[in-house]
């Protein structure tokens, strides 16, 4: 049952941020926050594929632990590119308000960024092994809870200011991620009840896409 659950759930998760990225890259008519936009959406969707395949052919075959290596190779590459999908979404809000100058806040955004990127990239995340230190697990999600904190906190105050109705509701979805996230990182292995949160977190990931894909469609 529960391969057939999250499979189905993983395609449609995937299928349709990557649908709706591609559909902004189409028919963004050249403005850039709705390119970065796409671009972003098509960042999260490929870079998840690389974990939840792997994840959904072990499901559906001999189990989990006869692809321990796929799957955290599958893992580093979704940590990779999730930070880059909240570098992107940094650059969607400065186009999407037409911020220039804020050189202290983009130097943060990239060294928390990069922070995370070599975390992830070190030996001692031990990615393919059967039993990873969760020291390393935490270690690495510093900078990236800290980014998108940031992210969040940008996006609420340039909403409210602005009163950007269509994008009101973005730091929610990107605080309700890391909320079903961050536990799942810390407890997920002693209590694994509680990677149900992926489910919510995958959730609102696609609110995040279709905000800016419904932005698009309500100003052409």
């Amino acid at each position: 049952m529960q391969a057939v659950f999250e499979t189905l759930f993983d395609i449609v998760y995937l299928t349709t941020v990557i649908t709706l990225g591609v559909g902004m890259l189409r028919g963004s008519g050249g403005r850039r926050q709705y390119q970065l936009y796409g671009v972003m959406a098509v960042t999260l969707g490929c870079g998840d594929a690389f974990h939840l395949v792997p994840r959904a052919v072990a499901l559906c075959t001999t189990g989990l632990a006869d692809y321990t290596a796929a799957l955290g190779v599958g893992k580093l590459v979704t940590s990779v590119t999730m930070t880059v999908f909240y570098v992107l979404l940094y650059y969607v809000w400065r186009a999407r308000y037409s911020v220039s100058g804020r050189g202290g806040i983009t130097a943060g955004v990239w060294i928390l960024a990069l922070s995370r990127i070599f975390l992830c990239l070190l030996p001692q995340n031990d990615w393919t092994g059967a039993a990873p230190p969760l020291s390393w697990g935490i270690y690495r999600n510093i900078p990236f809870a800290l980014l998108g904190a940031l992210v969040a906190v940008l996006f609420y105050r340039s909403a409210k200011r602005e009163r950007d109705r269509p994008f009101r509701f973005l730091w929610l979805t990107v605080v309700l991620s890391f909320a079903c996230y961050l536990p799942v990182v810390l407890f997920a292995d002693a209590v694994p009840a509680v990677g149900a949160l992926m489910i919510p977190k995958t959730c609102a990931y696609v609110w995040t896409v279709s905000i800016g894909y419904r932005a698009m469609k309500g100003s052409c």
